[in-house]
């Protein structure tokens, strides 16, 4: 921390702004770190004044408690030391088959996701959505897809084992006989990963850039001009857009960012032998490949398939509430 901070206040240290701003949020990342620890180490100090006073000791119970917290939050850190688990993370959402029922499933999974990253502190930011169909009760739209920037410390550590085929079992609210309906939605995790950062090398002759009008639910358009961005990487298929920023230069940038990112998680893939199929894991949106089944009725129950915790706050859950799935899932990683 001190060597960074030492660069820091070198006159030339703003010349390069983009590296300036990495080092300062290194610098940051660093300080928590540290404030954590003497937190623990405050926390030990007072416990042994408490000990040596009888006086105080029937306060050793809740300085316990509290230290326990501390060490656990510390201790939990050890399960997010990937390459890239400090990074923001890139959300995608895919709607399965099922028309309007699985596309208001994707939107309710977008939501519920929004809201955890809120609790977190996390900043999101949709680059790209393809709307379904409207007309569902209280005027609901449906998404057939969704890409979602997040940007936080440790965002994609804490999100990446919620990919996967995420089931939803519920009374459709778009059946007139209110029939039961089951839903799947794809759920993709992607580390953000920066041009710079990289270790991929991406030839410009590789890439097919489209434009076209952004539109937003019921063909609307956002912008008259072609602002919105497609990149298609040709060797591998892989497609990238980004849709939502007034500005060209600004969605290529983001699909960009988006296509290393899911160049990087095909090459991981390929390395881990996975896959067999140059478009990842190619995962089928249906029954039998599910992590997580989320049933509304006739019971409620929210269970996930891999590590077996299960709720019954099927509303908390769908507002938001991930943190005992998530910790469950990272603790039990290989």
């Amino acid at each position: 921390m001190k060597e960074l901070e030492k660069e820091s206040l070198k006159p030339d240290f703003w010349n390069d702004p983009e590296k300036a701003g990495k080092v300062q949020q290194e610098i940051s990342e660093i300080k928590e770190e540290v404030e954590g620890i003497k937190k623990i180490e405050n926390e030990l100090q007072e416990l042994k004044v408490f000990s040596q006073d009888d006086s105080l000791k029937s306060e050793i119970g809740k300085k316990l408690e509290t230290l326990e917290k501390l060490i656990k939050k510390q201790e939990f850190k050890t399960f997010l030391s990937g390459k890239y688990d400090r990074n923001n993370a890139i959300l995608e959402i895919f709607s399965g088959a099922g028309g309007q029922d699985s596309q208001d499933w994707a939107t309710m999974l977008l939501r519920m996701y929004e809201r955890y990253c809120a609790t977190k502190g996390f900043k999101t930011n949709i680059l790209h959505q393809a709307f379904g169909e409207s007309g569902g009760p209280e005027g609901r739209i449906g998404t057939k897809s969704v890409t979602m920037e997040i940007n936080g410390n440790y965002a994609y550590g804490f999100l990446k084992k919620e990919s996967g085929v995420h089931r939803l079992v519920r009374i459709s609210p778009f059946n007139a006989q209110k029939l039961r309906h089951t839903s799947f939605a794809l759920v993709n995790i992607l580390p953000e990963i920066k041009e710079n950062e990289s270790e991929m090398e991406i030839k410009p002759e590789d890439l097919k850039i489209d434009t076209f009008k952004a539109s937003g639910p019921g063909g609307q358009y956002v912008n008259k001009t072609e602002s919105a961005v497609r990149i298609t990487h040709i060797p591998t298929g892989i497609v990238a857009a980004s849709q939502t920023e007034r500005l060209q230069g600004k969605n290529k940038s983001n699909a960009m960012k988006i296509l290393i990112s899911k160049l990087y998680q095909l090459r991981e893939e390929q390395h881990v032998k996975e896959i067999k199929e140059i478009k990842g894991e190619n995962i089928s949106v249906r029954f039998g490949n599910q992590i997580r089944s989320y049933v509304l009725h006739p019971y409620k129950m929210v269970k996930d398939l891999r590590t077996q915790y299960e709720t019954s706050d099927t509303e908390g859950v769908l507002n938001g509430k991930l943190d005992e799935f998530i910790e469950a899932e990272l603790k039990s990683s290989d």
